[in-house]
């Protein structure tokens, strides 16, 4: 790929989706557009950016942005902030929100719906002691591609074997034909829509626990920084945020604070100084 065909295609995607491509992945924008560029007929990825070039078609960037900042997901990832979440965080707000007894949960990269519905299933388990509760589970995502396939919560037996305890999978899925549907009881407890993290926060309203794992990586320094600076003003001042295992908040913005003994999960910094403890 020529210099200026990269410079063009990372220009864009930087400026859609906040995604930084550095010139060591041209492989990968080769490997996700050709295909793109036969689905519309054309012979080459060089026709493809040509088309790009000469006319910017909204669809067309649209299309490029999903097949590139569509990344892998899968069951309980990493299974360390699951833990958290069950052990730690979930019991103190059962307790902090006792009166209100409501709660709302973002996952800002929902990706194909395994990270969501993995804190869906711990909240089922949790379900006689949320007995009465409002608990919203929201998830969004840049690619709409991805959103359809979550929305259906039907994998194949490679992504059910990637981190999904055998016993939860014959608990909440039903195998049709060769894959595994999730049951809609769990489907239900997670709403979906499109979203792009370069957008404003304001009309997804507050949430007391934010989990925006392994998106930060790909952003620029500046953007993590607003990113997680608007972050601050969605989350409750007693909410926790979980970032991924090579994310952190140190040195990018000092709204949030790393909390001891728990990696990858982060408190305000107002509560920082209380709950960092132990």
């Amino acid at each position: 790929m020529r210099p200026e065909d990269f410079q063009l295609i990372s220009g864009i995607l930087k400026e859609r989706s906040g995604l930084v491509l550095t010139e060591d992945k041209v492989y990968l924008l080769e490997s996700r557009l050709t295909p793109i560029a036969r689905q519309k007929g054309m012979e080459t990825l060089d026709d493809l950016i040509n088309e790009i070039r000469l006319r910017r078609k909204e669809d067309l960037l649209n299309e490029i942005t999903e097949a590139m900042t569509t990344n892998e997901s899968f069951f309980f990832r990493d299974n360390t902030p699951f833990d958290h979440l069950r052990d730690k965080v979930m019991p103190e707000l059962l307790e902090k929100r006792a009166n209100v007894r409501r709660l709302r949960i973002w996952c800002a990269a929902a990706s194909t719906g395994q990270e969501p519905y993995s804190i869906a299933m711990i909240l089922k388990e949790m379900e006689s002691k949320l007995q009465g509760w409002n608990i919203e589970i929201v998830g969004t995502d840049l690619s709409n591609q991805v959103l359809d396939k979550a929305k259906a919560g039907l994998y194949s037996q490679f992504e059910v074997q990637r981190g999904l305890p055998i016993k939860l999978l014959i608990k909440y899925f039903s195998q049709v034909g060769e894959m595994w549907q999730l049951s809609d009881d769990l489907r239900k407890m997670v709403s979906y829509r499109p979203f792009n993290l370069l957008e404003s926060f304001s009309l997804l309203g507050s949430f007391d626990i934010i989990f925006c794992r392994n998106v930060l990586i790909y952003f620029d320094q500046s953007t993590k920084t607003e990113v997680l600076d608007r972050m601050r003003n969605q989350i409750a001042d007693d909410g926790t945020l979980f970032l991924g295992a090579a994310e952190t908040v140190l040195g990018v913005t000092d709204k949030f604070k790393p909390v001891a003994g728990h990696r990858g999960m982060y408190v305000t910094s107002e509560s920082g100084a209380i709950r960092a403890v132990g």
